[in-house]
């Protein structure tokens, strides 16, 4: 369900305690991601239960526990088990972002997540010595080169304004292992990368292109993954997606203005587009900082009711396409 932890003494208020403050303001873990939305679309259905509305088809909601960790154990697998085919389900929605100003932020596809460990084995010895082939010297070349990715990603975005991080392939360097002491040199370091491959990336070529970087490191060089996400296009925003023009109707309906984009994180929506059923991540919260994972992360009230009937107009469109 998408609650991380908290450090309370960062926080102005209670992380827990849903706290609001004089100006409206409600301060929790998840006000933002993604306790909000869960509830607004509990709420909405309850609004539509208790105004008699019957809807061409059924509205299923599932809770998740494990999408802040990759949803491997959740929606990964629960998409293939035979309960999840007999719901036949035809369209989903899924969760956005806050919005800092007044255009509704809507995602149609995700980038591929490739958490990359690349394991370098040299010469061990004192560290006293000019050992041959050792693993930090393979270390260096493997890391130059995420690295040099990463700048040219890095530039990419920021020589063009139209573009958001959800376009680009970001590059992390995230973990360093190996060695014990000082003045020994190690048998073995492992670098570990955060990548998120955008959309128009080639899989085959780009780890193609990793596995030559190993080869130029040197003999023993070898790549894993803690997590590789396959492929999955994005959910089309045209006339060929009837789900779609009926969400875009009753946003027009509702004069909300939408920014299409690729998300930057991954959702659990990327596992429901790999089985063929087109999704569409939206969180209806607008002129809010993004804090989500933040501390003293808020969500205004008035904001929050107002979403609440955002997503009754738009259960009631998608689920009478």
């Amino acid at each position: 369900m998408d609650v991380v932890p908290v450090f309370p003494e960062k926080w102005s208020h209670k992380p827990f305690a849903a706290e609001k403050d004089d100006n409206g303001n409600i301060y929790a873990r998840g006000s933002q991601d993604m306790k909000c939305v869960g509830i607004q679309y509990l709420e909405a259905i309850r609004r539509l239960k208790s105004n008699g509305i019957r809807l061409k088809r059924t509205l299923h909601i599932s809770f998740v526990p494990d999408e802040e960790i990759g949803g491997v154990d959740g929606m990964e697998k629960f998409v293939h088990t035979k309960d999840f085919e007999n719901l036949r389900i035809g369209f989903s929605l899924d969760e956005g972002m806050a919005s800092p100003n007044d255009e509704f932020l809507l995602y149609n596809g995700e980038r591929s997540i490739w958490h990359i460990f690349v394991t370098c084995p040299g010469t061990p010895g004192h560290g006293s010595l000019m050992l041959p082939d050792t693993a930090g010297e393979k270390v260096e070349i493997i890391m130059n080169k995420f690295m040099d990715l990463r700048r040219r990603e890095k530039a990419k975005l920021e020589s063009n304004k139209n573009l958001t991080v959800g376009d680009v392939t970001t590059v992390n360097l995230t973990q360093i292992k190996g060695g014990v002491q000082p003045n020994v040199v190690p048998p073995e370091l492992t670098v570990g990368f955060d990548v998120r491959l955008a959309t128009d990336v080639d899989h085959e070529k780009f780890e193609a292109m990793i596995k030559g970087w190993c080869k130029e490191a040197g003999p023993g060089t070898t790549i894993s993954y803690e997590q590789k996400n396959n492929f999955v296009p994005n959910t089309p925003l045209d006339d060929s997606n009837p789900w779609w023009l009926a969400f875009k109707k009753a946003c027009d309906k509702l004069k909300l203005k939408l920014k299409p984009a690729i998300f930057p994180g991954g959702t659990d929506s990327r596992y429901v587009r790999e089985v063929g059923i087109p999704a569409l991540g939206f969180s209806p919260i607008i002129n809010t900082p993004v804090l989500l994972h933040d501390h003293d992360e808020f969500l205004n009230e008035k904001v929050f009711l107002q979403g609440i009937k955002i997503y009754e107009e738009l259960l009631q469109a998608v689920a009478n396409v």
